[in-house]
């Protein structure tokens, strides 16, 4: 059980109110989501990812949008920690602790290798242990998942840190969770293991402040990412208007 933490409430979903340095003191074990606008839009049609998002046992924000949207809503969040910020910074501060290994699930064959490789250089000691990029699809067939439940528990990883998009990513988790006992830690990443390979660029720091990071993965990837913020996000500013003015329900659905 995690410790009662302030928490945010954004379109029902509570997101914890921790700074990047109080989460990487406090997280000794439980899963770690990150939402952000994408996640929240797709939370409200979605149940059986909304069920998934419910075992999270911390959820930290990913989104300037949503930090303008908490102050919007008199409930400031303190910080915004992105995945993508917070695996390094937790590598880091996990650098000399023998305890934290961990294994990257998600990103193209080579990618996940590359992040290893630079990461356990840069660490000094080869924290990331092993690694799997999984086949496209690979959430309906039963049998690589057997495949990779096998290849985490050989691994001796205590970290799993899997990064194959939402709401994918933690769906899988919920349903395979408790095949993995020896991992502590679970942190649903989305694209951080392609950032740290050096396969995707972070946005540059000023957009990022300013709430522009989405235009940047816009422009990187036109293609995969035009209707998730051209089309799908438009309504989340209706929504928070509407939970502004006491009007907002959530409703899932099994679709």
């Amino acid at each position: 059980m995690v410790a009662a933490k302030e928490k945010i409430n954004i379109l029902n979903i509570e997101i914890d109110n921790l700074t990047k340095r109080e989460l990487l003191t406090q997280l000794k074990s439980g899963v770690v989501f990150t939402p952000n606008v994408d996640h929240l839009i797709k939370l409200q049609k979605d149940k059986e990812f909304y069920t998934s998002y419910l075992m999270a046992d911390y959820k930290i924000c990913d989104s300037q949008i949503l930090m303008y949207a908490s102050k919007f809503l008199n409930t400031p969040i303190r910080e915004k920690i992105s995945g993508s910020d917070f695996f390094p910074a937790f590598y880091n501060y996990h650098k000399n602790n023998e305890d934290i290994k961990i294994f990257l699930l998600g990103a193209k064959p080579g990618i996940a290798k590359k992040a290893q490789q630079r990461i356990n250089q840069k660490i000094g000691r080869n924290i990331i242990v092993g690694y799997y990029s999984p086949s496209f699809g690979f959430e309906h067939n039963n049998e690589e998942c057997k495949e990779i439940i096998e290849v985490i528990n050989q691994s001796e990883a205590t970290v799993l840190a899997i990064g194959v998009g939402a709401p994918k990513q933690e769906k899988w988790l919920c349903r395979y969770k408790n095949s993995l006992p020896n991992i502590n830690i679970f942190l649903a990443l989305g694209a951080t293991i392609d950032f740290e390979a050096g396969n995707l660029k972070r946005a540059p720091k000023w957009m990022c402040n300013m709430g522009f990071e989405w235009l940047h993965r816009l422009l990187s990837e036109p293609k995969r990412l035009w209707k998730r913020y051209l089309v799908e996000g438009l309504p989340f500013f209706l929504l928070i208007l509407n939970q502004k003015l006491n009007s907002y329900s959530l409703q899932t659905s099994d679709e």
